[in-house]
């Protein structure tokens, strides 16, 4: 149902794009989206708590109050923000928004809704776009984009309205990235890919940190894991960085959306010049940094504290990346990284010897190769890297290698996904290794599985270059044998071979004869 819902209303909201560029109506249609959200559960708040003002046997009773005095008594803000829900101010109502959808002005309405929600939210300050009133939309076509928003909101708490609001929100950022090309996808990571790391990394609890944290997928698929998991939202606390500003905004309304607190620092920056969390050591870290990107470097930055396994090339940012991620993590902790696969086996400009001392500091746990065309964006053929300051016992001096490029399907043309499936498969892998077990599971026991995974250790990486990538090490997949008598397989297959180049001589001939009736001899 809801994913009928979600096509229908994108389908609605690419036709009143008209001509305006993706990257531009990406961020009047989910500034909206996220406008209504924030009405529609602080409706649902208001309608609560007037029933519970109502009723004789609630706390909150308020005997003898008139309906003027009830009004009055729901519009304490005490009411909203201890169960985590945004004041909105009369004047910046949804129902009062859509009453002016057809005026010339809503624009101006719009933008003047989002500044009095930021007035009276401390946490949404600076983050909400206000470009509604200079919106290059044909006329009429805004109004009726908020006629259309107008129809999400289905549920009757604000939970429920979360949930579906946030799915929509989700839906719509994944569409753009598709939509946009190679543009889009700088922000926005392929679920599968980021339910992959969740899965591996497993965060239960604690401060989970995202370096490079686009519109906030990772800590979205991290809730939801633990949710999953029976676990609550808050039992982790999120932090994370963006420089880009109007992905930064996305990023934290795609949080406030789900009711998620986070701390994306005091602005958008650049996480390498301008670290907003620079005393952090995270349980968990989750990324997807630009891949290869050759213009980071700043003279600030020469030996900088992050830089432990050697300074990374000025014209590359992988290693830096990796470094500033092992810098923020604590002892304790863990990272998942998507790179591209060059940076498993680079040894241009200190990059060999950087993984070299991060390998022989045991640092590097796990490597997964991934299948191509994962990714909205680029062709280039990625990895997943996972580093742990301490590995768990008996794994010291090991590396888990994963070659999942054989899996997935592919869900379009040019896009493939990892299924459930696989997912659970490589995460329960690791799990296996590492000798942990899902909750309610009990321990299973980790085997080396020739052509998909192996454990090994350091020395052989070492005999190998310091490269890591799986394929040199998982070896080849096992054939099955059929039991069939080498001497009678060879004969059955020559003679297979024989009737099939007699049966290419005859086609050969056919096609000469064909040709020569047509005039064409060769």
């Amino acid at each position: 149902m809801l994913d009928d819902i979600k096509k229908t209303l994108w389908a609605a909201a690419d036709k009143l794009r008209a001509n305006m560029d993706a990257a531009e109506y990406k961020h009047l249609v989910l500034g909206l989206i996220f406008l209504k959200y924030v009405s529609d559960t602080f409706a649902a708040r208001r309608a609560e708590v007037i029933a519970r003002l109502r009723d004789p046997a609630d706390e909150y009773y308020y005997d003898g109050a008139s309906d003027a005095d009830l009004a009055a008594e729901a519009d304490d803000r005490d009411y909203y923000t201890s169960v985590n829900v945004f004041w909105v101010p009369a004047g910046a109502r949804w129902e009062h928004l859509r009453g002016q959808a057809k005026q010339p002005t809503i624009g101006r309405s719009i933008d003047d809704a989002l500044t009095l929600i930021e007035a009276d939210n401390p946490k949404l300050k600076g983050i909400l776009d206000k470009r509604y009133g200079r919106a290059q939309l044909p006329d009429g076509k805004l109004g009726e984009l908020v006629d259309l928003v107008s129809t999400i909101g289905f549920g009757d708490g604000p939970g429920q309205a979360r949930d579906v609001l946030g799915q929509v929100y989700e839906y719509f950022l994944g569409q753009f990235a598709s939509a946009e090309g190679k543009k889009g996808g700088q922000f926005y990571t392929p679920a599968s890919i980021v339910r992959t790391l969740v899965a591996v990394l497993a965060p239960h609890h604690g401060k989970v940190y995202d370096p490079c944290c686009g519109s906030g997928g990772m800590f979205v698929q991290s809730e939801k894991f633990i949710e999953a998991h029976g676990g609550k939202l808050g039992d982790v606390s999120i932090y994370g960085q963006e420089s880009n500003p109007t992905t930064w905004r996305l990023a934290a309304m795609n949080l406030a959306i789900r009711g998620i607190d986070f701390n994306l620092g005091r602005e958008p920056q650049d996480t390498f010049t301008r670290n907003q969390h620079p005393d952090l050591r995270a349980d968990y870290i989750l990324a997807n940094p630009p891949f290869n990107i050759s213009d980071w470097w700043h003279g600030s930055l020469e030996g900088d504290p992050r830089w432990v396994h050697g300074d990374p090339p000025q014209g590359n940012a992988n290693y830096a990346w990796l470094q500033h991620m092992l810098h923020h993590l604590k002892d304790t902790g863990r990272a998942g990284i998507v790179l591209a696969n060059g940076s498993m086996s680079s040894s241009q400009n200190n990059e060999g010897v950087i993984r070299a001392a991060m390998v022989d500091a045991d640092r590097v746990e796990v490597m997964i190769a991934l299948p191509g065309q994962l990714f909205f964006n680029t062709q280039i053929p990625a990895c997943l890297w996972f580093l742990a300051k301490t590995k768990p016992a008996g794994r010291q001096g090991q590396v888990l290698f994963i070659d999942a490029r054989k899996l997935g399907r592919m869900i379009s043309r040019v896009q493939r996904e990892l299924a459930e499936q696989d997912i659970a498969r490589i995460a329960a892998t690791v799990a296996a290794w590492r000798g942990e077990a899902p909750a309610g599971e009990a321990v299973a026991e980790y085997a080396d599985i020739p052509g998909y995974c192996r454990s090994v250790p350091l020395a052989e990486i070492a005999q190998h270059g310091h490269v890591l990538t799986p394929g040199r090490y998982v070896g080849a997949e096992e054939v099955e044998d059929d039991d069939e008598a080498f001497a009678d397989k060879m004969t059955r297959l020559t003679e297979q071979l024989g009737e099939q180049m007699a049966k290419g001589a005859e086609l050969d001939v056919l096609i000469r004869q064909t040709l020569g009736g047509l005039g064409y001899e060769f």
